[in-house]
């Protein structure tokens, strides 16, 4: 156990690092912003594309996987959905607060982390999550803000959340990736090591940015962000193991994986959400912080439960 600490420690001192150049001000706040798009349209688009140009397409989808994160997922979602909406909140605030128990940092922190601890092998699972958590639930979460907004459904909220799927980079980077090695498109030697230095920078990159970004978050309003901090951290890995364990048979390794996707903290994707729509902005900051920093012990406590089988 201890060992496996030792191995997930760097990548949260990484984090301390960039919260500390900012709060020291040896970087400006603002690099935490211009520093994340860095590595969400360069480095870490690098690094997916060059993952998935040399995977198996058929080999990558394995519908009990979906099955299993999906109903695992949207369980949580809508429990997440239950419990605000007993707190009285409005449609938007629920789903914000939904997102919150289910999305995890898996383009920043979980690609990075969990390819180096668990292996080659991880790259498809954690790809998967990150596909279905990109493509589906953040489309998922603009309708349902849209038809908050708007009173009831109309066709004019599918856009947003299409365009919203088609300009985000990790998508994008992704399927381009699988495509080229669907069509087995030779690739050249300067391109393969142009794409793995630049997706070098994605790892430091992007755990760097995640503890800029931290330094601009006040813990307020800690009761509902607790609550949301241990359905992300707690019940949506609870959740999707059991379905892909018992359930749905996933295979032992990538069950695992997707249980440590699934434990991975608030993703700072659903404060950019959150401050777009102008809902539970100070919650979801402060469910980030709180589960990041949570987090610290509860991955490798996840970490070492997988590589013991």
């Amino acid at each position: 156990m201890l060992a496996i600490f030792l191995k997930t420690l760097p990548f949260f001192l990484l984090i301390g690092t960039g919260w500390l150049a900012v709060r020291l001000r040896i970087l400006p706040t603002e690099a935490a912003g211009w520093l994340t798009k860095f590595v969400f349209y360069f480095a870490l688009s690098a690094m997916l594309f060059r993952f998935s140009s040399q995977l198996d397409l058929a080999q990558l989808f394995d519908p009990r996987f979906v099955a299993a994160y999906l109903s695992g997922s949207i369980l949580i979602w809508t429990l997440g959905m239950v419990v605000a909406y007993r707190r009285g909140l409005a449609l938007d605030e629920m789903a914000i607060e939904a997102q919150c128990c289910m999305i995890g940092n898996t383009g920043f922190l979980g690609v990075p982390m969990l390819l180096v601890l668990l292996g080659e092998p991880a790259v498809g699972p954690v790809l998967l999550v990150l596909s279905m958590d990109t493509i589906i639930f953040s489309s998922l979460i603009t309708l349902v803000i849209g038809i908050g907004r708007q009173g009831r459904f109309r066709l004019s909220v599918i856009g947003p959340a299409l365009r919203g799927v088609a300009a985000n980079p990790m998508v994008v980077s992704m399927l381009a990736g699988l495509a080229w090695g669907w069509f087995n498109l030779p690739m050249p030697e300067a391109l393969d090591e142009y794409l793995s230095i630049l997706g070098a920078a994605a790892t430091p990159g992007a755990l760097f940015a995640i503890g800029a970004s931290l330094t601009g978050i006040q813990l307020r309003r800690t009761g509902p962000a607790l609550w949301l901090s241990f359905a992300k951290l707690f019940l949506h890995p609870l959740a999707v193991g059991i379905a892909a364990l018992f359930i749905f048979r996933v295979e032992p390794f990538s069950a695992g994986v997707m249980i440590a996707a699934a434990a991975l903290p608030v993703a700072g994707n659903v404060y950019i959400l959150a401050q777009y729509f102008n809902v539970g902005v100070q919650r979801v900051s402060s469910a980030i912080l709180i589960s990041t920093a949570v987090s610290i012990v509860t991955i490798p406590v996840v970490i070492h439960w997988i590589t013991q089988g």
